[in-house]
C-alpha cells in the first residue's frame, strides 16, 4: 500500500533511490497526490532482467506529513467478546 511506504519512508534519510516496480507504483501514486517530491526515471537497460525504471524520492511534503500525523491519531480497533457457535466457519 502507497500509505505503508510512506510511513516506511519517514524512516530513511532522504533522498532514497527506489528500483523495485511494485515501490516504484507506490512513489507514483503518493508524487500524484502530493504526499512526496520525487524524480521517476526510464532506464535503457543493456540487459532483459533489469527494471527499466528507476525513482528518487527527494522529500516527504507537508501534505505527507500531515497525512502521516493522521495516520498516528487512529485509535487501536478494541477488543471483542464475540464468539462464534460451533462448527461455524468464516470464509
Amino acid at each position: 500500500m502507497p500509505l505503508s511506504f510512506l510511513q516506511r519512508l519517514q524512516h530513511v534519510q532522504l533522498p532514497v533511490r527506489v528500483a523495485e516496480p511494485e515501490e516504484i507504483r507506490h512513489v507514483s501514486v503518493l508524487l500524484a497526490t502530493g504526499l512526496i517530491e520525487a524524480e521517476i526515471t526510464t532506464l535503457k537497460t543493456t540487459t532483459s532482467y533489469a527494471s527499466p525504471r528507476l525513482a528518487t524520492v527527494v522529500r516527504i511534503t507537508k501534505e505527507g506529513r500531515a497525512e502521516l500525523e493522521k495516520m498516528e491519531e487512529v485509535p487501536a480497533p478494541r477488543a471483542t467478546s464475540m464468539q462464534f457457535t460451533r462448527d461455524f466457519r468464516l470464509m
